[in-house]
C-alpha cells in the first residue's frame, strides 16, 4: 500500500471510530426516520411501490390518503425509500456500537418504540413485494373448498372474475403454494376474516405478521433475563431493528409466523425438551427452512439422550399430524422452490458465465449443489470464529458449552447464517432466522455483516415489484441489484474467509480411521 493510500486508509478509519458512530441519541434519529419513510411512503397511497389492495368497504387498515391526493412518482417513491434504508441501517450500525462502548438504555422503553415503529408499519399498504397478495390467494383459494397446493391463482381468475384473486401481481400467480400446512392454515384465516375483500384479507395478513414479530422480541427480551446488555441488543435486532421493520412488516412476510414457533421453543428448552419439540415441530409446519433450528435443538441435547428423545418425540407430533395426515400434499411443496436463484445473491456472477458454456439447466443444478458445500464450509468457520457467550439464566452451569440452549442459540445463529449467505436464493426477510438468536450473543463481526447485507438487499428490492418501471430507473435498480447488491454478497463470503483465516485457520479434525492411515506427520497438523 502506498503512503498516499495509506494515510486516505487511516482517514477513513478515524472517521468511522469518531464519537458520532458511537452516538446512540443520532442512532436512535437515523432509524425512527427510516420507518417513517416508509410510513409516509405508504401513507400516501397507490404507486409504483405501494400495492393496489382493491375497494376499502369498511375502516379496518391498511390506512393510506384518497387514491389522487398524493400521486408519488418513482423518482420520489424509490429514491426516498433507498435513502431512509440507509439511514435505517447506519443507525443500526451506530446503537451496535454504542452499546459495545458501554450504553445502557431504558430497555422498555426502548422496546416501546421498536413495537410503536413496528405497528405504525403495519397499519399503511404493504410495499414492493406482492407476496402478501398470494398469501391473500392462497387463502381465497381454500375458502372457495381448492386446493393451493394443485391449482394456481391464475387457473380461476383467467376463467372467471374473483373479486380477490384478480388483484395478485407477477410473477407467482401460475405457482402453487410452497408453504406448509399451518401457514396455508393462516392463510385460510385471513380469507375468511377479510370476507371476500383483498383490502381487508390484506389486513389480516398484516397482523398475522405483526403480533409474531413482536412476541418474538418479547421471548428474546425474557431469555435475556437481567443482563442489561443482552436486554439491549435483544430488542435493536428484533422489533427496532429497522432491516427487518423493512423487510418483514413493510411488505408483510410471513416470516415472523414462521419464527415465533422455534423461539418459544428455545423458551422451554431448559423447561421442557418435550414442549420444545411440539414447538419445533410447528415451526416445520409453517415452512421447512426452520429445520436449522431442529438440528441446533437437537445439537444442544445431543449430551443427553432422554432430552433429545423427548424432543424428537414432541417434534414428530405436530410433523406427522400436519403432513401425514391433515396436508399430505404439502410434504413435497418445498421442493418447487429448489432451483431458483434470485437477483442480489451471489449466484448470479457465475450463472450467466456458466450457463453460456454449459446451459441453464446443468448451471442450476451445479449452483444448487455448490451452495450446500459452501454452506458446510462456512458453517465450520463461523463455529471457529462466534465468541461462546453463556444465555443469561442458567443457575445449573455457568459453562456454555455444556449448557442445552446456549449452544442451540449459537448452532442456529451458524447454520442460518451460513445457509443465508450461501444460498443461492436469498432475501433479506430470510434474515430475521440469524437476527433473532444473534440477539442473545456477544458481539462479533457477524453483527456487522448481517447489517450489510440486508441493506445491499432492502435496497435492491425496493422495485421489486413485477410493475413498468422507466428504462432508466430499471437500468439504475438493474446495476443495484445484479452488481453492487451481488458484489457485496460476494465480499460477506470473502470476509468470513478472512475472519476464520486470520482467527487461526483452523481444519475440520479428520475422521478417526483415515488418520490411522496418514502419516504422522500429516496427522498432527491436520
Amino acid at each position: 500500500m502506498s503512503a498516499a493510500a495509506g494515510t486516505r486508509w487511516a482517514r477513513v478509519r478515524a472517521f468511522v471510530a469518531a464519537p458520532w458512530s458511537a452516538n446512540p441519541r443520532t442512532g436512535i434519529i437515523m432509524i425512527v426516520a427510516s420507518a417513517l419513510i416508509t410510513i409516509a411512503v405508504a401513507f400516501c397511497g397507490p404507486s409504483s411501490v405501494a400495492l393496489k389492495l382493491g375497494p376499502r368497504i369498511d375502516y379496518l387498515p391498511p390506512w393510506y390518503l384518497p387514491v389522487g391526493t398524493i400521486e408519488l412518482g418513482e423518482w420520489v417513491a424509490v429514491p426516498a425509500l433507498w435513502i431512509g434504508l440507509m439511514l435505517g441501517a447506519i443507525g443500526l450500525w451506530i446503537c451496535w456500537r454504542a452499546v459495545n462502548v458501554g450504553w445502557r438504555p431504558n430497555n422498555r422503553r426502548l422496546f416501546l418504540l421498536g413495537s410503536g415503529l413496528s405497528v405504525l408499519t403495519c397499519l399503511v399498504p404493504p410495499l414492493t413485494s406482492a407476496d402478501v397478495l398470494m398469501y391473500a390467494a392462497y387463502g381465497r383459494l381454500q375458502a372457495l373448498g381448492l386446493n393451493p397446493y394443485n391449482i394456481t391463482p391464475a387457473e380461476i381468475f383467467r376463467s372467471e372474475f374473483d373479486q380477490v384473486l384478480v388483484w395478485t401481481e407477477r410473477p407467482w400467480q401460475d405457482t402453487p403454494s410452497v408453504y406448509g400446512p399451518l401457514a396455508s392454515a393462516s392463510q385460510w384465516l385471513a380469507a375468511w376474516l377479510g370476507n371476500g375483500n383483498m383490502h381487508d384479507t390484506v389486513f389480516w395478513l398484516q397482523m398475522l405478521a405483526l403480533l409474531p414479530f413482536l412476541l418474538i422480541g418479547a421471548v428474546i427480551v425474557l431469555l435475556a433475563h437481567d443482563d442489561h446488555k443482552i436486554q439491549t441488543r435483544a430488542v435493536l435486532f428484533t422489533v427496532l431493528n429497522p432491516i427487518m421493520i423493512w423487510s418483514v412488516l413493510a411488505a408483510a412476510h410471513n416470516e415472523a409466523f414462521t419464527l415465533v414457533f422455534a423461539i418459544v421453543g428455545l423458551w422451554f428448552m431448559r423447561r421442557s425438551p418435550f414442549v420444545a419439540g411440539l414447538c419445533i415441530g410447528l415451526a416445520g409446519t409453517v415452512k421447512v427452512s426452520l429445520v436449522f433450528y431442529g438440528i441446533a435443538m437437537a445439537w444442544g441435547y445431543r449430551r443427553d439422550w432422554r432430552k433429545l428423545l423427548q424432543l424428537s418425540l414432541g417434534a414428530a407430533v405436530p410433523l406427522a399430524i400436519a403432513y401425514g395426515v391433515w396436508v399430505p400434499s404439502a410434504l413435497l411443496a418445498a421442493q418447487r422452490n429448489t432451483g431458483y436463484v434470485s437477483a442480489g445473491s451471489w449466484a448470479p456472477w457465475l450463472q450467466v458465465p456458466l450457463a453460456f458454456v454449459v446451459g441453464d439447466w446443468a448451471t442450476r443444478g451445479f449452483i444448487g449443489w455448490l451452495g450446500w458445500i459452501m454452506m458446510a464450509a462456512v458453517a465450520w468457520m463461523l463455529s471457529r470464529v462466534l465468541p461462546w457467550r453463556l444465555v443469561p439464566g442458567n443457575p445449573e452451569d455457568d459453562e456454555p458449552r455444556r449448557d442445552p440452549l446456549t449452544v442451540a442459540v449459537r448452532t442456529a445463529a451458524i447454520l442460518t447464517a451460513s445457509w443465508l449467505v450461501t444460498s443461492p436464493y436469498t432475501l433479506s426477510w430470510y434474515d430475521l432466522t440469524t437476527w433473532v438468536p444473534l440477539g442473545l450473543m456477544a458481539a462479533s463481526r457477524l453483527d456487522v455483516l448481517m447489517i450489510w447485507r440486508g441493506l445491499w438487499l432492502s435496497v435492491a428490492y425496493v422495485t421489486g415489484r413485477s410493475v413498468e418501471f422507466s428504462p432508466t430507473m430499471k437500468s439504475i435498480s438493474g446495476f443495484i441489484r445484479d452488481a453492487l447488491c451481488s458484489g457485496a454478497q460476494v465480499l460477506v463470503l470473502v470476509w468470513i474467509v478472512h475472519w476464520w483465516w486470520t482467527w487461526g485457520r483452523e481444519l475440520p479434525p479428520l475422521p478417526r480411521w483415515l488418520r490411522r492411515r496418514m502419516p504422522v506427520a500429516v496427522t498432527r497438523t491436520g
